[in-house]
């Protein structure tokens, strides 16, 4: 079901990521927005213009873009009531793990503040997603856990996922299936030299990875 977004609801899905990529990279290639949200880069650069006349975002010519401090604490908001509410559909009404992110994407729009306060209440003021990612708190502030992607680890190293960063469904859909998530340690048995395929032994298991879904893993090495 397709859902008609406004355009306080479209700037929105923009800048939280934007928020979501600057973990990764001080400056966000157009590029790379367009393919985070699977929009052409010519519709994401019409939306950045209007967004940067809103005082959100900052925008370097063949650069990329970067949130203004007011964009930041607006895009930390937003990913606080989607967070919560991929809590909310996991914990309390048991729906897949792999599914409550883009459930999320709908329903982070949906109401105000007082419902996300009861939310949080409800949820005894949980620190992070069901897939790792913390929590911002009401001013927008969060703690972030250092860690290392698991394709820039090598044979014999080993670790604990904490967290899939960024998120989306044929990601998650993936990882679920092979039952990678947050929380398991893992080896590394071995990085073909020729495509880089990752073998890694995880709940006993051995799983062969690609290095796109190996960047979209976070580990405690």
């Amino acid at each position: 079901m397709s859902v008609q977004l406004t355009k306080g609801e479209s700037a929105e899905m923009y800048i939280k990521a934007i928020g979501e990529l600057t973990l990764e990279e001080a400056l966000v290639p157009i590029s790379t927005l367009a393919s985070r949200l699977g929009i052409s880069p010519v519709s994401a650069t019409e939306m950045v213009h209007r967004i940067v006349e809103q005082g959100l975002v900052e925008h370097e010519r063949y650069k990329g873009v970067r949130l203004t401090e007011t964009g930041k604490r607006r895009a930390m908001l937003v990913l606080r009531r989607h967070r919560l509410w991929e809590r909310f559909l996991t914990d309390k009404l048991k729906l897949p793990w792999e599914d409550v992110h883009d459930l999320a994407c709908r329903l982070e729009h949906a109401v105000g503040t007082e419902v996300i306060d009861a939310l949080v209440d409800f949820l005894d003021e949980p620190s992070s997603c069901p897939h790792g990612n913390p929590i911002p708190n009401s001013e927008g502030e969060f703690e972030y856990s250092d860690g290392v992607q698991l394709n820039t680890l090598r044979q014999g190293d080993e670790g604990v996922i904490l967290r899939i960063h960024p998120e989306s469904r044929d990601v998650l859909s993936f990882l679920a299936q092979k039952r990678i998530k947050p929380g398991a340690a893992l080896s590394v048995i071995d990085v073909d030299d020729f495509d880089g395929l990752l073998t890694i032994s995880i709940n006993g298991v051995d799983q062969i990875i690609g290095q796109r879904i190996a960047s979209h893993i976070v580990v405690a090495a």
